[in-house]
C-alpha cells in the first residue's frame, strides 16, 4: 500500500496529492479513549506528476503529518507508564491533547491547496459530500465496536450499542464544512498583505465565528436537568444511577451540556463507554472509592456538540493553506496571537478542555500546530532540509498504512489469529 491516497483533490488540481489522514482507533480498544485521528477512504489511483505539480507540493505538510502520527502512537503506546504525556482527565492539555487538533489543521492546510481551483463548484460538493461519507462509514466500522479487542478472536456489534461517533466521523464533519467554505466562500481578491487575505476569506472567517458562537451558546445556556442512567453489573442485570444537576452552563464532567445533547440526540447506549474517573484516568482501572453517581456514564469525547468547534480548528488550518507572500510572518503572527489569547481565556475561567473542545482549547492547539508547521515549512521548504526529516516524510506518505496496521490494532489483531494449538501461543504474546 504505497504512495499516497487522494482525499481532497479536484479535477484541475491533479499536481496536489494530499492526504486526509491521521489517528488512533479510541474507541474500539479498552486502553485508547478519546485519542486523536483520522483515516481515509480506498486510495484512489493517481495520475503522474509533472515537475511544475512535484514543486507545488508542500513536503513539509507531509513532515508534519508524520511528525503527528509518531506522536499518537507514542502517547497511546507510552501514555500509560508515563501520565504526564497521557490524556488530561478533564480540563488541562497534555502531549497527547495535540493530536487530534494537529490533524484537523493538517487537513485544513490540505484542503486549502486541493481546491486551489474549482472550476466545477457542483461536482466538487458532489465529490466532497461522498467522500465525507465515506470516511463518516468507515469511522463506524473502526470505532463502532465491531473489533473487539487484540486479545480477542471476536467480532461484530449489537446495532442497538454501536458508537454512532469517533473521531473518523468528527473528520468526516469537519471535512465537509471546511471543503463546502472553501468551495463556495472563497474570495477572488487579489492578495498583496495581510487585510487583503482577511478581506478575501471574510466569510470563511465569518462562518468559523458563526460556529463558535452557536457552540458557546449551547455549552453555557443550555440548561442540564438531573438525570438518570443504567448499565450492567457482574452477578446482577442491571444498577441504576440518579445524576443530581439541575443546572446551566456547567462545565463539570457529569452535567455539561455537550454530554446531555449526546444522550438526548444520539442515546447514552451509543455513546462511548468508560469510567471516567477510575484510579487510573484517563486510562481503565477500578473506580476511586469516593467515585460519584456519573463516574460510570457512557460519555463520548468525540461527541455532536465538541465536534462543532473541531470544525473550527479545521477552519483555521484552511486559512494557513492559502497561498500568500510572506507566508511565516503571517503564520507566526496569528499563531502567537491565538496562544495568548487561549491562556487569557484559561486564566480567567474558561479552561482549556479536550473532551468538552473549549474555545481555549482550540485556540491553543491550533495556535501550536501554527508554530510547529511554520517552523517545518522554514526548515524543509524554504532551506531544503529534507534528509534529517525523511523519516517523517516517510510516515506522514504513509500514514494511512500506518494507522490502519498499527493504530488500529489490525496488525496485532492479524497475528493473533494463528497460533499453535491454544491462542495464547502466537507472536503477539
Amino acid at each position: 500500500m504505497g504512495g499516497s491516497y487522494e482525499l481532497v483533490r479536484t479535477d484541475d488540481a491533479a499536481g496536489h496529492v494530499l492526504d486526509l489522514e491521521a489517528g488512533r482507533c479510541a474507541a474500539v480498544y479498552p486502553k485508547g479513549g478519546g485519542g486523536g485521528g483520522g483515516i481515509a477512504p480506498p486510495p484512489v489511483p493517481s495520475p503522474p506528476s509533472s515537475p511544475a505539480s512535484a514543486r507545488q507540493r508542500l513536503v513539509s505538510l507531509d513532515v508534519f503529518r508524520g511528525i503527528t502520527v509518531l506522536l499518537m502512537i507514542l502517547v497511546d503506546d507510552a501514555g500509560a507508564f508515563l501520565p504526564a504525556i497521557n490524556h488530561s482527565p478533564w480540563d488541562g492539555v497534555t502531549l497527547a491533547d495535540f493530536v487530534m487538533p494537529f490533524f484537523l489543521f493538517i487537513v485544513g492546510v490540505a484542503l486549502a491547496l486541493a481546491y486551489k481551483r474549482v472550476p466545477n463548484k457542483l461536482e466538487a460538493t458532489r465529490k466532497a459530500i461522498l467522500r465525507a461519507l465515506k470516511l463518516f462509514c468507515v469511522g463506524l466500522v473502526l470505532q463502532g465496536g465491531f473489533f473487539h479487542g487484540v486479545r480477542s478472536l471476536t467480532f461484530g456489534i449489537d446495532m442497538e450499542k454501536i458508537r454512532l461517533m469517533g473521531i473518523l466521523q468528527r473528520i468526516a464533519i469537519a471535512y465537509i464544512v471546511t471543503a463546502l467554505c472553501e468551495i463556495w466562500l472563497k474570495g477572488d481578491d487579489d492578495v498583496d498583505s495581510g487585510f487583503d487575505l482577511l478581506k478575501r476569506n471574510r466569510y470563511q472567517l465569518f462562518i468559523g465565528l458563526i460556529v463558535m458562537i452557536t457552540y458557546m451558546g449551547f455549552l453555557y445556556g443550555t440548561y442540564v436537568p438531573d438525570w438518570e442512567y443504567r448499565i450492567s453489573v457482574p452477578g446482577s442485570t442491571e444498577k441504576s444511577f440518579f445524576v443530581k444537576c439541575s443546572v446551566r452552563g456547567d462545565t463539570g464532567p457529569g452535567c455539561n451540556a455537550v454530554g446531555m445533547i449526546d444522550r438526548k440526540i444520539l442515546g447514552i447506549q451509543h455513546l462511548y463507554c468508560r469510567p471516567q474517573c477510575s484510579i487510573n484516568s484517563p486510562q481503565n482501572g477500578p473506580l476511586r472509592p469516593d467515585a460519584p453517581s456519573w463516574c460510570q456514564a457512557p460519555f463520548d469525547p468525540e461527541g455532536l456538540l465538541s465536534s462543532v468547534m473541531a470544525i473550527v480548528t479545521c477552519l483555521i488550518g484552511l486559512q494557513y493553506g492559502h497561498k500568500h507572500k510572506e507566508r511565516i510572518m503571517k503564520w507566526l503572527i496569528p499563531s502567537f496571537s491565538m496562544l495568548i489569547l487561549a491562556f487569557s481565556l484559561d486564566f480567567f475561567g474558561m479552561h482549556m478542555n479536550k473532551p468538552l473542545y473549549t474555545v481555549s482549547y482550540a485556540l491553543a492547539t491550533a495556535g501550536a500546530a501554527g508554530l510547529l508547521f511554520a517552523g517545518i515549512y522554514a526548515l524543509v521548504d524554504m532551506y531544503g532540509h529534507r534528509r534529517p526529516t525523511a523519516v517523517m516524510e516517510w510516515m506522514g506518505t504513509h500514514a494511512l498504512m500506518i494507522y490502519v496496521l498499527i493504530a488500529c490494532n489490525i496488525l496485532p489483531i492479524f497475528i493473533h489469529g494463528f497460533y499453535w494449538r491454544e491462542p495464547k501461543n502466537n507472536l503477539s504474546y
